[in-house]
């Protein structure tokens, strides 16, 4: 990679890293959190973790159509600014509907897609995978580390602390966005409605949109379960950033050779390899849940196929997106990726609430298995030998 291409990379990682740290650190002690409070069931609280997937779900594709239009960089600063004031909104107080409005607003800031459109401008195509996985992996990064400090900082600061944290956190990154990421290219005003469609209609993006559905609703259910069942088998909540850091840290371990070695060159197999490693993970869970062991393992498994799938989609999107309805596309991606995390994280805490722990581990294991049917097809998308341009 060029130096240009490598700040990009590492400066749009940061913006990703910086929003993303605060969403992920709740995972792993939300659901303990609203346990016993007034007015709080899994229910609930699976509605408030989704309740952010959602309005960035209907956001994205707006936030990506007006990025093409008005530029990336003006969209980043609004939807960051909307994000913080929504982080200090959810601050406010430990009721549902407080909680709720701030997550709300919170996904208002919906500017996944633009970031990773951002990405592909500054990136030639011979070296987006390298940009994506360079993002893919600071957000597992950040993945590990937040799980790792959430148990600490919900005790230092509580939940409320931890949302202000991340209204900072927000913050830093809109500085980030001012003084060191690199302007795009000048934007180009395509036609919105036929470029929105081109982007809806793609047969390979809509398979690999479907493909960020189901991963993003599956790690959101996992995740309303997952806290609660260690509890249960025996593991102290003040214990789980163990857990998490050996879950986290040994799936990253086992995905970078999908990433950067001979596999890397074997784009369809190894999606498709990573996707069953999902399920695998989804069944040892259904099978282990009341044992600790069992729980670990199942992560470290899940981990490694989830890291390698979100470096691997992003790059896979940007490929298959037309130049003039990049940002479209990567909002219709990302829209599609938060209403999983919507989706995910209400229904799976409606199906723990009334069916049981071991019905959510079933209903994701068919949403993976129909996830692999449809990604089976897919075509190839290795970028061309020959020395690319920015495109």
């Amino acid at each position: 990679m060029s130096s240009s291409e490598l700040r990009a990379s590492l400066s749009l990682a940061a913006i990703f890293g910086l929003r993303l740290f605060g969403m992920f650190i709740i995972l792993p002690v939300f659901a303990l959190w609203t346990q016993g409070r007034p007015g709080w069931s899994l229910q609930l609280a699976g509605i408030a973790m989704g309740a952010y997937g959602l309005t960035q779900g209907l956001l994205q594709i707006p936030f990506g159509w007006l990025s093409d239009r008005y530029g990336r960089k003006r969209m980043l600063y609004i939807g960051l600014a909307i994000f913080v004031a929504g982080s200090f909104i959810a601050a406010l107080g430990e009721s549902p509907a407080t909680v709720i409005l701030g997550r709300v607003v919170q996904g208002m800031g919906a500017i996944s897609g633009v970031t990773i459109a951002l990405a592909a401008d500054l990136t030639r195509e011979t070296q987006r995978t390298k940009s994506m996985a360079i993002i893919g992996s600071t957000i597992g990064v950040v993945f590990a580390i937040s799980f790792v400090a959430g148990p600490f900082l919900e005790k230092a600061i509580g939940v409320q602390g931890i949302f202000a944290a991340t209204g900072v956190l927000a913050i830093a990154a809109i500085a980030v966005v001012r003084w060191i990421v690199p302007d795009g290219p000048a934007e180009k005003r395509a036609a919105p409605a036929a470029v929105l469609w081109r982007s809806l209609r793609e047969p390979e993006l809509v398979r690999l949109n479907l493909g960020i559905f189901a991963l993003h609703a599956v790690l959101m259910a996992i995740f309303i379960v997952v806290p609660v069942s260690l509890v249960r088998a025996g593991l102290p909540a003040s214990d789980h950033w163990l857990v998490y850091l050996g879950a986290v840290g040994g799936g990253f371990v086992l995905m970078l050779p999908a990433l950067i070695g001979p596999a890397a060159t074997h784009e369809r197999p190894v999606f498709l390899v990573a996707v069953a490693t999902v399920a695998v993970a989804i069944g040892v869970l259904a099978l282990r849940i009341e044992s600790a062991a069992g729980i670990v393992t199942a992560l470290v498994i899940f981990f490694a196929g989830f890291n390698v799938l979100e470096a691997k989609l992003p790059a896979l999107v940007s490929r298959a997106a037309p130049r003039e309805a990049r940002g479209a596309a990567t909002g219709v991606y990302s829209s599609v990726q938060f209403l999983g995390t919507f989706f995910g994280a209400a229904a799976g805490g409606a199906i723990a609430q009334h069916a049981g722990f071991t019905a959510v581990f079933v209903t994701c294991l068919a949403v993976t298995a129909a996830w692999l049917a449809v990604a089976w097809n897919m075509g190839d998308f290795m970028p061309a030998a020959s020395p690319a341009s920015r495109t």
